[in-house]
């Protein structure tokens, strides 16, 4: 096995496992950086933020969701019965800036879904600090969230909200 990190990147080893760039490849390759804008009136701005990181795997062989969900620390394991799998969720702010995006900074995705995770670690920033809570904050979480998962469905178009805080 090729180690293509310098030593001084390469952080801690479990066996012949790299773990850390191990859980950043698997989430590469499996994971969801998602945020998700919904209507809530009873909110100032009338608009609720959700961000989400997630990752699954087949209940068959479900270990690795176990192992992340223990290097992390923090988020919960739950059956998708849509699909047979085990999904790792979190949505804490906290520990979105505080345990997991950290990791993604130390140990980044070479796919474009690098993209994904540098706009949700933008969003969850302004989050902690509350800047979604006012309608230019929001408009500037709705652009950067607008840039994630362009495959993606959303229940909510960028322009709805953005009409919507418009008409505010």
């Amino acid at each position: 096995m090729i180690n293509l990190r310098p030593a001084q990147y390469a952080g801690s080893w479990q066996g012949d496992i790299h773990v850390p760039s191990y859980i950043s490849g698997y989430f590469d390759g499996e994971g969801c950086f998602s945020v998700a804008i919904a209507p809530r009136r009873r909110l100032r701005v009338g608009w609720e933020v959700r961000p989400s990181i997630s990752v699954s795997q087949n209940a068959d062989r479900s270990e690795v969701i176990d192992h992340i969900c223990s290097y992390f620390g923090c988020g919960a394991i739950r059956p998708d019965p849509s699909d047979a799998t085990v999904k790792w969720e979190s949505r804490s702010i906290s520990d979105l800036n505080e345990r997991v995006l950290p990791h993604f900074r130390m140990y980044p995705l070479l796919s474009g879904k690098h993209r994904d995770v540098r706009a949700l670690d933008k969003i969850c920033m302004m989050m902690a600090r509350g800047d979604h809570l006012e309608a230019d904050g929001l408009r500037v979480v709705v652009e950067l969230a607008r840039t994630m998962n362009p495959s993606g469905r959303r229940r909510y178009q960028p322009e709805q909200i953005l009409e919507d805080l418009r008409t505010r």
